[in-house]
């Protein structure tokens, strides 16, 4: 049976049609026989107990520079949609935590994927807090001294905006570095968040892992490699996407994390491990489908459908 499906993302002319995990999953869907319809955040409101979008009928091909046809632009109250997908990018500011409060309102009656309540209270960098025997050593403060003295104890850190994504902001500061006062005020001059360390990961040379998990359970992985020169292992700042297998500490992690994301209804979700550790849970806009199925010659985005068609029947 076919699903009507809204999509929340951001502007569609503007993707990658071979890495993007949102195309992916709207081509899977229309593959399904599913009924797409798009729209941005900023069209999402509440009028008089509805909530409402103003979008487009959605229709997309595997064609660079030609990848979508809208129809005619319509108003449509979700609560007639059988699944809307929570998938504009971060920053994970008020405006997307204020869709996660809107979009709350149809849930579960309308699947919203994820489960919006708990994408606003598991931020991707705030959930792995909840797993400290999987996690490097981790300190989240805004106090300068506080920051100081974690470096002190650890040496070599990773510090990064606490609601960052894609790799922006994210410094290491080894045992001789001079730049933590520095960076201190230029982020305090750019927002009243805390800031994250963690001990820095010699391990992240060899690659940062993205495993993907489906309903709580892991499908598969890709190791992302750091260009030289780079700390940074994110594919958009330069990162090489490798084959990589689960290993048997990977599994523990799953096994230790996925019941939660399950009970929570976090659908699709990407993990990130560096060596042995849980760096990131990812639940706002996971990524990886693409290379992933490109590697393992697997159908990733069928399975995140299926547990979806599986949740509707």
């Amino acid at each position: 049976m076919g699903l009507k499906v809204a999509i929340q993302m951001d502007p569609i002319e503007a993707v990658n049609i071979d890495a993007d995990s949102t195309f992916r999953i709207a081509e899977e869907a229309q593959a399904r026989g599913h009924e797409l319809f798009y729209y941005t955040p900023d069209r999402l409101m509440y009028r008089e107990g509805r909530i409402l979008a103003r979008g487009w009928p959605l229709e997309v091909r595997r064609e660079r520079g030609n990848h979508f046809t809208l129809g005619e632009e319509v108003e449509v109250d979700l609560a007639d949609w059988d699944v809307v997908w929570l998938r504009q990018d971060p920053p994970f500011d008020m405006g997307y935590i204020t869709t996660t409060h809107l979009l709350e309102r149809i849930h579960p009656d309308t699947l919203v994927v994820n489960d919006p309540f708990w994408v606003r209270n598991f931020p991707e960098k705030l959930l792995v807090l909840n797993f400290p025997d999987l996690t490097p050593p981790t300190l989240i403060a805004r106090d300068l001294a506080t920051i100081r003295a974690f470096k002190e104890v650890h040496g070599d850190i990773i510090l990064k905006p606490l609601y960052g994504n894609g790799g922006a902001g994210v410094f290491r500061l080894d045992p001789n570095d001079r730049n933590l006062s520095s960076l201190h005020e230029l982020f305090m001059g750019i927002n009243n968040e805390p800031l994250i360390a963690q001990k820095f990961l010699p391990a992240v040379a060899k690659g940062d892992k993205r495993i993907i998990l489906v309903d709580g359970e892991p499908v598969g992985a890709i190791n992302r490699v750091p260009a030289a020169g780079e700390t940074r292992s994110n594919m958009h700042v330069g990162g090489r996407p490798e084959k990589v297998a689960l290993t048997a500490r990977d599994c523990k992690i799953c096994a230790a994390i996925g019941p939660v994301l399950r009970e929570k209804g976090q659908v699709f979700v990407g993990i990130d491990v560096i060596g042995d550790w849980l760096t990131e849970i990812n639940v706002t806009s996971p990524t990886g489908i693409q290379e992933l199925e490109r590697f393992d010659g697997g159908n990733i985005a069928a399975k995140i459908w299926e547990a979806i068609e599986a949740k509707r029947s």
